[in-house]
């Protein structure tokens, strides 16, 4: 009876709503301006180009997962020192870390979900290519894909293992990349003030 009403007395977190609405749009955007770029390029390539712009989908894909798993499994300790010493991205570092569920959700679930998408219709794409002024041969779209998703599977179980083990340095790049990003415009204003 107590573990019972011990499990009726706990409360469900509530929905984090604003974050939900925040990630389905970004989501929209995303995909959109990716769906909409990939065709666009995909259209006009020729074969070599085409299988290069597919590579990079799935490169994209598997870095972001590869980001997502570090900032989960990364510890604040190594920040807190560089931040000690000033380091500038350890701030970057830090908000990453501390808002993991949030970037692994967005890098993993958005992104990482995003480019498996897009390859795929981006194989189906290349398959038309192949096949173009030739007999239908669905061989070849089902090698594409089975290709596609050997390679993203495949490339994400390698990522996540390298991730677990250099959390602190790919984290420490990713903050690094964004501390240049966010401090841009700043550097740029100072460097129109000094001409």
């Amino acid at each position: 009876m107590s573990q019972t009403k011990k499990k009726q007395g706990k409360k469900m977190p509530k929905p984090d709503y604003k974050w939900i609405i925040l990630i389905f749009a970004l989501t929209m955007l995303i995909s959109g301006t990716m769906s909409f770029i990939s065709s666009e390029l995909l259209g006009r390539a020729n074969l070599a180009v085409s299988f290069l712009i597919l590579i990079s989908i799935v490169l994209i894909g598997i870095i972001f997962d590869v980001i997502g798993v570090a900032v989960t499994s990364a510890e604040e300790k190594p920040f807190h020192s560089m931040a000690s010493r000033k380091v500038p991205e350890a701030a970057e570092a830090l908000r990453l870390i501390r808002n993991a569920n949030r970037v692994s959700s967005f890098c993993n679930d958005v992104i990482g979900d995003i480019c498996g998408v897009i390859s795929g219709a981006a194989s189906a794409t290349i398959a038309v290519k192949v096949l173009s002024g030739k007999s239908a041969n669905p061989f070849v779209e089902l090698l594409l894909s089975a290709l596609v998703a050997a390679l993203t599977v495949g490339g994400k179980a390698f990522g996540k293992t390298f991730a677990i083990h250099m959390s602190t340095p790919i984290v420490q790049t990713t903050a690094r990349i964004l501390t240049f990003f966010r401090t841009l415009p700043e550097k740029l204003t100072k460097k129109k003030k000094a001409s």
